[in-house]
């Protein structure tokens, strides 16, 4: 069953640190997300153990998609609708709704973040295609002890288009999904969402940044709408979202061998990684690419770190 959410009103008491149960929770916000949630469940579910998906203004096969998913998977996916309208990120009334306000997407974030129930947590779209491995080495070592209590252990996945013969590529404009914004936490009461004019930021508590991997193909430009639809493009000119459409319509498709040069970190930026937190975050993602995917092409790396990825993408099986 669908929990319908009227109205909320968050407070950082409810997190809950110290009623949390051992494990791992996912959570998940997801707007007209039908091209690849399903794609995004089968491939996370067996590392968490829960999924909590809130789903917001859906008018595509969402809510059905995840019915049908909740009932094969009980209690393992939790539903919930939330149903104030929720101003787009890049928008005025993001911009001008208080972070508080049941319409902020900072309190429709922070409802899914306090309806998680484990000890650790991670913001999951609903277009990631996981690379399991890599995935499995995280949540193995939340579990075993062995991960860092006091860090946010960000992650990242290559972005991914069709070229002009409709080839899987990856934008130049855009090459790279996860700049340390997205990472695996212990939950306290210090750690959730806070407003920024421009869009929902991840307050830290404190939380060190550290790289910890690449744990996903991000899929979010082979959306329908290209990714941008649920910004409401037409009714905010002024959103940053519409000059970043832009770049990457303008934008070349790279292989992955020149992807991989262009993100090898160069002299200038390893100078700079001393001297600021995030280009050090940043600096260590870019340089761990080539290795993270050493293949002739896409569709190669996409074999051997996702198997089964053809079903999603392509349609087959």
């Amino acid at each position: 069953m669908i929990e319908r959410i009227e109205t909320y009103e968050f407070h950082p008491v409810l997190l809950a640190p110290g009623a949390r149960r051992p494990g791992v929770s996912a959570f998940m916000r997801i707007r007209n997300g039908a091209d690849f949630l399903e794609a995004t469940i089968r491939t996370h579910v067996d590392q968490f153990d829960e999924i909590v998906a809130v789903f917001n203004q859906c008018t595509d096969a969402t809510p059905d998609i995840l019915a049908r998913l909740a009932a094969e998977f009980g209690p393992k996916l939790r539903v919930y609708h939330y149903a104030p309208r929720v101003h787009p990120v890049g928008s005025d009334g993001h911009r001008l709704t208080p972070g508080g306000d049941p319409s902020s997407i900072v309190t429709y974030y922070n409802f899914a973040l306090a309806m998680t129930r484990h000890q650790w947590a991670v913001k999951l779209d609903d277009d990631h295609l996981a690379i399991p491995a890599a995935l499995e080495a995280m949540t193995g070592a939340i579990r075993a002890g062995r991960a860092d209590d006091a860090a946010l252990h960000c992650f990242s996945g290559p972005n991914l288009l069709r070229d002009a013969g409709g080839r899987l590529a990856i934008p130049a404009a855009d090459p790279v999904s996860g700049g340390g914004d997205i990472g695996f936490f212990r939950v306290r009461e210090d750690t959730h969402f806070v407003h920024d004019p421009r869009f929902e930021r991840f307050a830290r508590g404190g939380l060190q940044r550290r790289f910890a991997g690449w744990f996903y193909w991000h899929l979010k430009f082979l959306k329908t709408g290209g990714g941008f639809a649920n910004y409401e493009l037409a009714a905010n000119p002024g959103s940053r979202y519409l000059r970043k459409q832009e770049r990457l319509a303008a934008s070349a498709a790279w292989s992955l061998p020149e992807a991989r040069a262009a993100l090898t970190p160069g002299l200038l930026r390893r100078l700079k990684a001393r001297l600021d937190e995030k280009q050090g975050l940043t600096l260590a993602r870019d340089a761990s690419f080539a290795d993270s995917f050493p293949h002739d092409d896409v569709e190669t790396a996409l074999d051997a770190t996702a198997p089964g990825w053809r079903r999603w993408l392509e349609g087959d099986g």
